[in-house]
């Protein structure tokens, strides 16, 4: 549309389009997700009613725009009156505190578990597989030093093997002497 002003100036006029959004939101009554397309002006106002299901039953028909709300807003309305009909069973406090007990208990035990898997995996990094196996191989050297100190004659050292000096004697070779004190 054309506006033309007193000083001869063409001017067109803006148009404003809504900003509509798809969505999926839950309904609690239907128990699953409804895939709508709404504005943002429509989301603020289900917001503020506590969901879409709470928005659906309190919003009149003649303001409904679409047959899909009309829909949406009929079938929840009926699953309402449903929900209404069923008998609700509480539990009793002694029921509720073992359901809590569960709970603590099962918390616990997660609890329990992720602190276990964080130590196996701290273990089993590199940095403690090589302390370890330095102190693996610390006391085996110890306890192979002992034993040479002992004069067990069948320790074989592999660093004596590889260069050809074993820990065997011939029996040509006489035997060191040791002090006697």
């Amino acid at each position: 549309m054309l506006v033309v002003t007193s000083s001869l100036v063409t001017r067109t006029r803006r148009t404003w389009k809504p900003n509509v959004q798809e969505k999926r939101l839950f309904s609690y009554i239907l128990d699953r997700h409804i895939r709508v397309k709404v504005t943002t002006h429509a989301l603020r106002c289900i917001d503020k009613a506590g969901g879409i299901d709470e928005y659906l039953l309190k919003t009149p028909y003649h303001k409904m725009d679409t047959e899909m709300g009309l829909f949406w807003k009929a079938k929840i309305e009926k699953m309402y009156e449903e929900l209404g009909e069923m008998d609700v069973v509480f539990f009793s406090p002694e029921d509720e505190a073992k359901f809590e007990q569960g709970f603590k208990d099962l918390k616990l035990a997660e609890r329990v578990a992720r602190r276990e898997a964080r130590r196996k995996n701290y273990t089993s990094s590199g940095k403690q597989k090589q302390i370890e196996l330095r102190e693996a191989d610390a006391k085996v050297a110890e306890k192979e030093c002992a034993k040479i100190q002992e004069g067990n004659k069948d320790v074989r050292l592999p660093e004596l093997e590889a260069s050809g000096i074993d820990g065997s004697r011939d029996a040509n070779t006489p035997e060191p002497m040791v002090a006697n004190s």
